[in-house]
């Protein structure tokens, strides 16, 4: 079974990370998407509200996506759930110079490969900060949330 993990603080998880989920499910037979936790970071929705949302989600598409959260380093993570890949979404030239050394660190200290996928342009422009300020002025965001992916009140 080739499993991808897609890791992300997906602080909000947007349309644009949902595209890449069910592409990456065109490549992969298992995608595990990983709400990455990091403690020091007051997060825009608290990250337990993050994991119980996407388990909602994608409950329809168990076992093929899987939803988990870390706090440690994804390539560890990966190696744990046997995962083939990383799985990363690519908006622009500036995403792709910083997922490219990434990319390379990843595979040196772990042996695991990443896979690129390029953003659909619809979404290019989209991304969790651009939500989140959005959000704080008072802007209606679920043009830009997955329909069906419900964190509550925000």
């Amino acid at each position: 079974m080739r499993t991808a993990l897609f890791a992300g603080s997906f602080d909000p998880f947007t349309r644009g990370h949902a595209h890449i989920v069910e592409r990456g499910l065109q490549l992969f037979d298992r995608i595990v998407v990983c709400v990455g936790i990091n403690e020091r970071k007051a997060g825009f929705i608290p990250a337990g509200r993050r994991v119980e949302a996407l388990r909602h989600y994608y409950a329809q598409r168990t076992p093929r996506v899987e939803v988990v959260q870390h706090d440690g380093l994804t390539v560890d993570l990966a190696r744990q759930l046997n995962a083939t890949c990383l799985l990363r979404g690519v908006r622009s030239s500036r995403d792709f110079d910083y997922e490219q050394a990434m990319a390379d660190v990843n595979h040196r200290i772990s042996g695991v490969e990443t896979v690129l996928l390029f953003s659909d342009p619809q979404w290019a422009s989209i991304s969790s900060s651009v939500v989140r300020e959005l959000a704080h002025f008072g802007r209606d965001i679920r043009p830009f949330i997955p329909d069906g992916l419900d964190y509550g009140q925000l």
